[in-house]
């Protein structure tokens, strides 16, 4: 399984331990982590745990997360990655959160962009999945400018923070 990307901004590399602190950061924002499946981060060894378990996951080839690097500063900025992997079924979900101060510069299409040219390229998977809260208006934005197809709604799809919430499912396959 792959273990770096880079873009023309970006370098993508396996989420480490090491990478926890910044992480931890990032995920200890409210304004992060409203949309993601997590509670707000209160100390960094949630980091090191969430981080454990995705190294688990990712040698059983099921998940594997990057810490999206900013070439420039070499400050790490976010994570992305494959959820989900399903190569029986030749499909995979993505997802990517970034620090609130690199929102609106195009590094999370960036991001998706190079997991989508490498799930269709590398790993020959044909369908790429996306799942997102109808009022995670900044995601679906970076999914129409990824020429995703919005599918329908999940109701009540999965339980986060307590409660059912609805899910909106758009994908992108190998021949869109």
């Amino acid at each position: 399984m792959i273990t770096e990307l880079y873009t023309e901004r970006l370098y993508l590399r396996k989420t480490k331990v090491s990478d926890s602190s910044s992480l931890f950061k990032i995920w200890s924002d409210s304004d992060v982590t409203k949309f993601m499946n997590v509670d707000c981060f209160i100390e960094e060894n949630q980091a090191k745990d969430i981080i454990k378990l995705l190294d688990e996951l990712a040698q059983d080839n099921k998940a594997v997360r990057f810490s999206i690097i900013e070439l420039e500063s070499n400050e790490i900025i976010g994570s992305c990655g494959y959820n989900s992997l399903d190569f029986e079924n030749a499909k995979v979900e993505i997802g990517c959160d970034l620090a609130k101060a690199f929102w609106g510069r195009g590094y999370a299409s960036e991001a998706i962009g190079s997991l989508l040219d490498y799930a269709f390229a590398s790993l020959k998977l044909n369908r790429v999945e996306a799942k997102v809260e109808p009022e995670n208006v900044n995601s679906i934005k970076v999914l129409q400018k990824l020429n995703f197809t919005f599918e329908g709604l999940l109701r009540q799809y999965e339980r986060s923070k307590g409660k059912f919430i609805d899910l909106k499912m758009y994908s992108k396959l190998i021949t869109d």
